[in-house]
């Protein structure tokens, strides 16, 4: 009986122990809950960028400003403000009796007055091309029409006051090359100051000395010019431009063949030409809006 006793004792205190383990065990073990989630054989790739960009968005790749090797077309509307500075004319008689005054013929005789060119809009196109991130060259073309008064015109050598003459009309091709340095490359605002030079071709000139309509002639004509400016990007590869040139420029112009009119009241065939030599120096103000090509 006591051997029973004995053995029940022992298994008792085996059952403990092993009680007590357990509970140790789980006491060590974090609170963790797993999930069984299945292991992935290819890691899918990240999204692509969209792949087109609209004219008229600003899209993550698209450059901030202008810069080295950016291709630029403005349209601008072009203001032409001619200064008429240094005006001189003159005119060709045949010969001329006027208050008991004579101008013998094949007389160039100087006139008194001043020349009035006509301010003209029309619009504008510039090439630009950007050699290095500050340095840029372009290329201006328009073509605009002029009316040419002559105002207070006065016959000194006679006494004569011929007053206003509307000489004519023409059109104008000043095709200008400018040389530009810029402040603020690939930045949206970009100021710019520039030299550069301004040439100029008349064509469809129309004289209102003649009966004909023919007879104005202007010659060629060039200067240097200065020139300063802004571009601000508006919104993907387009900006809006503003630009302000002084060209230094001379016109020489002459009226021929005015045989069988009378000008300014004189006699019929009196004055055979009239020639004006003016300092155009026209001042030219620029706003339009530019596309980036590349």
């Amino acid at each position: 009986m006591s051997k029973i006793r004995s053995l029940f004792t022992s298994f008792t205190a085996m059952v403990a122990g092993f009680a007590t383990f357990a509970d140790v065990a789980k006491a060590q073990t974090p609170n963790r809950a797993y999930v069984n989630a299945p292991v992935m054989s290819h890691i899918p790739d990240a999204p692509k960028a969209k792949g087109h960009c609209g004219v008229f968005e600003t899209c993550a790749n698209t450059e901030i400003g202008l810069g080295r090797g950016n291709f630029t077309v403005t349209l601008s509307a072009v203001y032409i403000m001619p200064q008429d500075r240094d005006d001189r004319l003159w005119a060709n008689t045949k010969g001329v009796t006027l208050n008991g005054s004579t101008i013998p013929g094949s007389t160039m005789v100087p006139l008194g007055g001043s020349i009035h060119t006509s301010n003209a809009v029309m619009p504008e196109l510039t090439l630009k091309y950007f050699l290095t991130d500050n340095l840029s060259i372009g290329l201006i073309a328009t073509s605009t029409r002029h009316q040419v008064m002559l105002r207070d015109v006065t016959v000194p050598a006679l006494g004569k006051s011929l007053g206003t003459i509307n000489a004519g009309t023409a059109w104008v091709l000043p095709p200008s090359l400018t040389l530009a340095w810029h402040f603020r490359p690939h930045k949206r605002f970009n100021p710019y100051v520039g030299v550069g030079g301004s040439f100029a071709w008349f064509h469809d000139e129309h004289s209102n000395l003649t009966r004909s309509g023919i007879g104005l002639n202007a010659g060629f004509t060039g200067g240097p010019l200065v020139n300063a400016g802004f571009d601000y990007q508006l919104v993907g590869n387009w900006f809006f431009n503003l630009d302000i040139k002084q060209i230094f420029a001379r016109m020489h112009a002459w009226a021929k063949d005015l045989n069988d009119v009378s000008v300014g009241g004189l006699p019929q065939g009196a004055v055979t030409r009239v020639t004006v030599h003016d300092s155009l120096d026209p001042t030219v103000v620029s706003a339009g809006i530019t596309y980036r090509f590349f």
